[in-house]
């Protein structure tokens, strides 16, 4: 197989398997989750000001007080890579442009020069959360297989497609070949690793909030 059969391989066959199983373990997660059920709460509920769900999601959505002092890697590297990321996928043309053959959705893209620096920061925040990780005993102690799995197919396809855009490394055709299996690598582990928060994150969110919230906790 050549580099233009590589690429034709991942455009067509390749993305039709990883799509698919992405869709299909994503509704078998969500149906997991929701099919499990809950207890009735038998206890009248008590009010109190901030104890809800909404007020949940928004304050797990901010640093705690002193947690950016205490961890600042964690919290401002983290947020930096999410929102980057997020720029990259949705903010390129050519993602837009394939999400609208996938979906019909679309919508403007932003210029290639920010989303170049944005997918530089987003590298850069990635590897310094990794470094930090990496020196800091209690943190590598927790970490897992998944912990550094999960960091590696996330980063790879926003390598793979800088390097794309720059014609670095490899001939142009190949590099995008990798690109596109690197991100259809990311679309079948997401539903199955701890990447699926991405679809979990502010429901869990909300339920948390508002369980404790009919109890007057605010969380």
């Amino acid at each position: 197989m050549n580099e233009l059969q590589f690429l034709t391989w991942v455009r067509g066959p390749g993305l039709d398997i990883a799509v698919g199983i992405f869709v299909l373990g994503v509704l078998w997660r969500l149906f997991e989750i929701y099919s499990l059920g809950r207890k009735k709460d038998l206890a009248a509920p008590r009010h109190a000001a901030g104890a809800s769900g909404l007020h949940t999601v928004f304050r797990r959505s901010i640093p705690p007080p002193g947690g950016v002092k205490r961890s600042p890697v964690s919290y401002i590297g983290g947020y930096i890579f999410h929102i980057g990321l997020a720029i990259v996928v949705f903010g390129f043309a050519p993602h837009i442009l394939l999400i609208k053959n996938l979906t019909g959705l679309s919508w403007p893209g932003l210029p290639s020069q920010f989303i170049d620096l944005a997918a530089v920061v987003t590298m850069a925040a990635m590897v310094v959360v990794l470094v930090d990780r990496i020196n800091k005993p209690v943190k590598r102690f927790l970490s897992t297989f998944g912990d550094w799995f999960t960091w590696t197919v996330t980063f790879l396809p926003v390598l793979t497609g800088w390097l794309a855009v720059q014609h670095l490394l490899l001939p142009y055709t190949t590099m995008l070949a990798l690109h596109i299996l690197s991100v259809e690598i990311l679309l079948i582990v997401l539903p199955f690793t701890k990447l699926f928060h991405a679809f979990t994150l502010f429901g869990s969110r909300w339920y948390n909030g508002k369980v404790n919230g009919q109890r007057g906790v605010p969380v």
